[in-house]
């Protein structure tokens, strides 16, 4: 079982949507992930949000021209996904599982972000395994984006995963890192509790 299962009882959707709205109520830019995502491949790019969630990333995404499809293992995040935009592909997949052949989609993405602690909250043990899965589906010369809290005050668990071990196991999947940033407005990165990185797959 994932962290995430383990926190939320893969029943947290409509509440996890609810307070992203209530942040663009009070007027909060909450895309920053997709705007970071924007300024690394050009419109129509392939690009796979890995841990899609309710989808928010994807959906503004696919509202700035990109070609998207988004996955994840909560069903009740889905439903909210697929209740916002029902017109994109959502699929339901354990990230360590996941199969593009047997989900009938292309494996050539220019880009996969991995965003909302994605990495911290998996099954533990499955961290390798995912970062060779995402890797496998890029296109030569694309980009895997993650994003994740590195101390307590930046994760809704104790801490699961170093940079050091997570750049091992990009490395290891035949990845290197192009660069990294502090947050998702690409401040430089300081050694804090959060880091943005960005991995590329050979050419």
């Amino acid at each position: 079982m994932s962290r995430w299962q383990e926190l939320t009882g893969g029943t947290s959707g409509s509440e996890y949507a609810a307070r992203f709205e209530a942040l663009v109520r009070s007027g909060k830019d909450v895309h920053g992930e997709a705007s970071f995502c924007a300024a690394l491949v050009p419109t129509g790019a392939r690009v796979l949000d890995a841990g899609c969630g309710t989808g928010r990333v994807m959906i503004r995404l696919a509202e700035l021209g990109y070609d998207c499809v988004g996955i994840d293992l909560d069903a009740s995040m889905l439903d909210v996904a697929r209740a916002q935009a029902p017109q994109l592909a959502w699929f339901r997949t354990d990230l360590a599982d996941f199969d593009p052949g047997r989900l009938g989609i292309a494996a050539d993405f220019d880009l996969v972000v991995a965003a909302g602690n994605v990495f911290p909250l998996l099954a533990p043990g499955t961290e390798a395994t995912v970062v060779e899965r995402l890797a496998a589906v890029l296109a030569p010369g694309g980009l895997l984006v993650a994003g994740f809290g590195l101390d307590s005050a930046h994760l809704p668990v104790p801490p699961t995963i170093t940079l050091p071990e997570y750049d091992t196991y990009c490395a290891e999947a035949g990845l290197t890192l192009v660069d990294r940033f502090a947050t998702w407005d690409a401040a430089p990165y300081d050694g804090g509790g959060y880091a943005v990185s960005v991995h590329r797959t050979g050419s």
